[in-house]
């Protein structure tokens, strides 16, 4: 039997009282500023649009600078008032979310492949959460600035800034939302986004009023970069593991290559430069998909796999998110770029002298302030009691499962559960091991974008993560 302390009941009866006030007390001015984002209908949608609200325009996060953020937020499906609120984020550097979250992944709209419309998407995840997409850093997908880069550069610490203020003052536009649980998902760089921002917001929420106080219960990343050189470790051994590299090119990996050294040999280097032209051959992001015989959008920098170098001297592939089809990138860029649909949006407001991209290599270029590990702050975040689940597609060789598993060891967290099958209904679904303070899923079949390629998969994990639920250990 369960024993419920009074201070705690309390807490939920407060918690539910201002909820429920907060959606009744909703004055004209602030359902005024709330119908200015209605999007009352959207080109190409399928007839089941209007089964849920959605919302879409910017928010001013720096009024200095002119930075505006832009977000899609879709109702749940069903009883939004009783689910959560999940925020989701892309990572690139400067991929937007609204393109590849919203229209290839788990958004209720999918991008169709033969047309550039929308069909609906029988797994999306707004059938267990309301869900928020945001472009973030300015200057990603539909959010913009006033002030150039080179005097602005984006990066970490300033993507979580202004990730922040968006939520402050987005909950404010939307207080019904504010009392909802709330959870931080997304993928690839977000394996940065998320653990920062995510600090972030505790560390505000512990001297921050009322008013801004955030509901905020944990945290969901995708195939994850979060520490350089177990990142780097890992591809190449996946890439051995799945015979995309010699055994010479291999032993030369292993004999001259220190991925923990901020700046690597030129033995190294060179073995990299080889290893980056195997993958102009295979689609990196899911090992055994065809690529696009459309081709990619002209300014789409999705598809590059070139290195870059920080300004710590590490060099590093570019870490930008690719889909299961290559071809509805094709298709995403050419919905979002027509006029009539940025209109339905409250989309290119400013008429910026760019068109629409699903990545920006302006922003991914430049980007210097970049951790070499995020591993310290998930390990707070779990100290904190905070729930934390990482998953992974296991065809992906980008961020491959070999450098999520070497990344996860480093952070010393005792077992509880041990390495095992969960399944969806009769098939095996993945694998999955229960951390103390974390959970780790791995999806078999599924690419970089797990949504994607395993969509019925992910929704399961999606509504066992929101539940606090492991998944199934037999078939069912």
């Amino acid at each position: 039997m369960m024993v419920i302390t009074l201070p705690w009941l309390l807490l939920v009866s407060v918690s539910l009282a201002f909820c429920c006030l907060a959606a009744a007390s909703l004055n004209a001015a602030t359902m005024a500023v709330q119908e200015l984002d209605l999007v009352m209908s959207l080109p190409g949608a399928p007839s089941c649009s209007s089964a849920f609200k959605q919302y879409s325009g910017y928010v001013t996060t720096d009024e200095h600078l002119g930075k505006a953020l832009f977000y899609w937020f879709f109702e749940a499906a069903d009883k939004p008032d009783e689910k959560p609120l999940v925020l989701w984020l892309n990572g690139g550097p400067g991929c937007s979310s609204v393109g590849f979250g919203q229209a290839q992944e788990l958004g209720p709209f999918r991008v169709k492949k033969d047309v550039p419309e929308l069909e609906f998407n029988q797994y999306a995840w707004n059938k267990a959460a309301n869900l928020l997409f945001l472009d973030s850093p300015a200057g990603v997908g539909f959010s913009y600035t006033n002030t150039s880069f080179e005097q602005d550069p984006p990066g970490d610490n300033s993507t979580a800034h202004g990730s922040y203020t968006f939520l402050v003052k987005w909950f404010q536009r939307f207080p019904q939302h504010k009392m909802k649980e709330f959870y931080i998902a997304g993928e690839s760089y977000a394996g940065h986004y998320i653990p920062q921002l995510a600090n972030l917001i505790v560390e505000e929420n512990k001297k921050t009023s009322e008013e801004n106080y955030i509901n905020f219960k944990g945290i969901l990343i995708g195939n994850a970069y979060m520490d350089g050189d177990t990142d780097l470790q890992g591809i190449v051994d996946s890439a051995w593991h799945h015979a995309i590299i010699s055994d010479t090119l291999y032993s030369t990996f292993l004999k001259s290559c220190n991925f923990s050294m901020e700046i690597l040999s030129a033995d190294c280097e060179a073995a990299l430069v080889e290893f980056d032209s195997l993958y102009k051959l295979v689609d990196i992001y899911s090992l055994y998909t065809p690529y696009c015989d459309l081709g990619y959008p002209a300014f789409n920098a999705s598809s590059s796999s070139a290195q870059t170098r920080r300004a710590n001297g590490r060099s590093d592939f570019l870490k930008m998110t690719m889909g299961y089809d290559p071809c509805t990138q094709t298709y995403a860029t050419e919905y979002l770029n027509r006029e009539d649909v940025q209109r339905a949006l409250h989309a290119n407001t400013t008429g910026v002298p760019y068109p629409y991209a699903l990545c920006r290599n302006s922003i991914s270029s430049i980007w210097k302030d970049s951790d070499m590990t995020v591993v310290p702050i998930v390990k707070k975040l779990a100290q904190e009691g905070l729930r934390i689940w990482i998953f992974s597609g296991d065809t992906d060789a980008r961020i491959p499962t070999t450098s999520t598993r070497y990344t996860l060891k480093k952070l010393g967290l005792s077992i509880k559960e041990d390495w095992a099958p969960w399944f969806s209904h009769k098939q095996v679904g993945g694998w999955t091991v229960v951390y103390d303070g974390l959970t780790f899923v791995t999806v078999r079949g599924a690419g970089h974008m797990v949504p994607s390629s395993q969509p019925k998969q992910a929704l399961q994990l999606f509504k066992h993560f929101l539940a606090g639920k492991n998944l199934p250990s037999k078939p069912f």
